[in-house]
């Protein structure tokens, strides 16, 4: 049978007009947000201060976090550090718990695109992202390789002196960040505290995985808390810090509500 070039354009026009209604309806699922099923979110009853460890914990289908910063919970939804983070200075001071859920297993990524969905309804969060050279720290293996490794589900939590941490590494350079901030003071029985701003400590040591360990570390008079991390970081967990410069990703807080809304 004869095909006039009349059918094969309505043909052609049948095919086109069915890849726009396929990418119309593939589109509308793609753009659907992913939310949790269930979430509280609640300012924390008492307030622990910015040098605290994170409290962050994560499942399958969910997690926690406790006396979290909005500064910090803007963090971990963008998958970046403190100091990447700007904005008002409240950010630092409010502190809240939150527990999420969803309705079946989830990807570290799609928790993150739900806790950014959870924020932006629930603090009505608005923000635009930007990027400027800073000096910073780069967390990175030391010359004999990392001493530390990843924790099993139901291993026993390490017994040992000092400040437990509980978590993956880019926590850990968070972390760290806020401790640099800390003066040594020149009262052994006093304790140091946190301030200022912290320089960016960004993870670059290529480790996976949830980590479990303590860190002893004390003042001692003549050293900065520099020096006793560096040594720290060398001796027990085989890591060390590298200063350089480097194009550093932000993200700008430009309105968000200090008491969420309700659950």
């Amino acid at each position: 049978m004869q095909v006039t070039a009349g059918t094969r354009a309505r043909r052609l026009a049948v095919i086109m007009s069915s890849l726009a209604l396929l990418g119309v309806m593939s589109f509308g699922q793609s753009a659907a947000p992913l939310t949790f099923d269930v979430a509280s979110v609640k300012p924390s009853q008492s307030v622990v201060g910015p040098d605290a460890n994170n409290r962050f914990a994560f499942t399958p289908s969910g997690m926690t976090a406790r006396n979290a910063t909005l500064r910090r919970l803007v963090a971990e939804a963008q998958h970046l550090q403190l100091r990447q983070v700007l904005g008002p200075g409240w950010l630092d001071q409010n502190e809240y718990d939150i527990e999420a859920k969803a309705a079946g297993p989830i990807t570290r990524d799609q928790l993150a695109a739900m806790l950014r969905a959870l924020l932006s309804e629930r603090f009505h969060l608005k923000q635009h992202r930007d990027s400027r050279e800073l000096r910073v720290y780069e967390l990175v293996p030391d010359k004999g390789g990392p001493k530390i490794h990843p924790s099993n589900e139901g291993d026993a939590p390490e017994v040992a002196p000092g400040m437990r941490f509980h978590g993956e590494m880019r926590q850990l350079a968070d972390l760290i960040a806020v401790q640099l901030t800390i003066v040594v003071p020149d009262d052994p029985t006093r304790p140091g505290r946190a301030g200022g701003t912290p320089t960016p400590v960004l993870d670059k040591t290529g480790l996976t995985g949830t980590y479990d360990f303590s860190v002893d570390i004390r003042p001692e008079p003549g050293s900065d808390i520099l020096t006793l991390w560096q040594r720290t970081l060398r001796d027990k967990l085989g890591l060390r810090l590298e200063s350089s410069r480097a194009e550093v990703e932000l993200v700008v807080v430009d309105s968000a509500d200090r008491v969420p809304s309700l659950n």
